[in-house]
């Protein structure tokens, strides 16, 4: 019997690697990559020359019977998404699941995951929080939105940047103007920052100066204040 290894990537600097994460991608037999493209630059750069191919959202229900397969006889399997940890918001799940159904084994190896230094470096609380992911495009978004105005822990959002305005404004509507908010964007990368305040102050921000890049937002729960200073 094989073993499926779940490895995260860098979510920008290349310098976040993990010195396991390289032997496991060296040792394995296969590695599956949601975008081979993306992972071909990261091999190469650690002089990884595992055979790789795609796993991805698109096919990921079709090629999990046979990757279980290739494990059942033998084959250490190692599954990277494009950036972060697999499964967290990209491919991983189904596969990770499948295995655990078959007794075989699996380990997430640690590494980075976009939102929690988003939100560590909020200043928002964090003992206890409600990662959202990606909200609902368009069915159930009104009704997530109103299920979550209630609620107390810290809420954890990944959005993208042409959405970022029309998402900070929903915050405003549904959780109110002087709800906290911080959106952190471009983690670890050259031009990272992050913009803390109400909600009305940074979507103001971002109406003035748009958002571009990789966006992690994180929203104090109901009985979060603005303690931050405005953008």
């Amino acid at each position: 019997m094989g073993k499926l290894f779940l490895v995260p990537t860098p979510i920008g600097n290349l310098e976040d690697m993990t010195f396991r994460a390289i032997r496991v991608l060296k040792e394995a037999d296969l590695i599956l990559a949601e975008d081979t493209r993306t992972s071909g630059k990261l091999l190469k750069h650690f002089e990884i020359d595992t055979h790789m191919i795609s796993h991805h959202m698109h096919n990921e229900h079709k090629t999990v019977e046979n990757i279980v397969s290739k494990i059942q006889s033998g084959q250490t399997v190692a599954l990277i998404s494009d950036a972060g940890t697999p499964a967290i918001s990209d491919p991983g799940f189904l596969l990770t699941r499948a295995c655990v159904e078959q007794g075989i084994d699996v380990e997430c190896l640690p590494g980075a995951t976009a939102f929690v230094p988003a939100l560590v470096n909020s200043g928002l609380p964090n003992d206890r929080f409600l990662f959202e992911g990606f909200l609902p495009e368009k069915k159930g978004r009104q009704t997530r939105f109103l299920s979550l105005a209630e609620e107390s822990r810290t809420m954890i959002f990944y959005v993208s940047p042409h959405k970022l305005n029309k998402t900070l404004a929903e915050f405003v509507q549904y959780f109110g103007e002087d709800r906290a908010v911080s959106v952190s964007r471009e983690l670890s990368k050259l031009h990272e920052e992050t913009i803390r305040g109400s909600a009305a102050a940074v979507l103001e921000h971002f109406e003035k100066k748009p958002a571009k890049g990789e966006i992690v937002v994180v929203v104090g729960g109901k009985t979060g204040k603005v303690k931050a200073e405005n953008p």
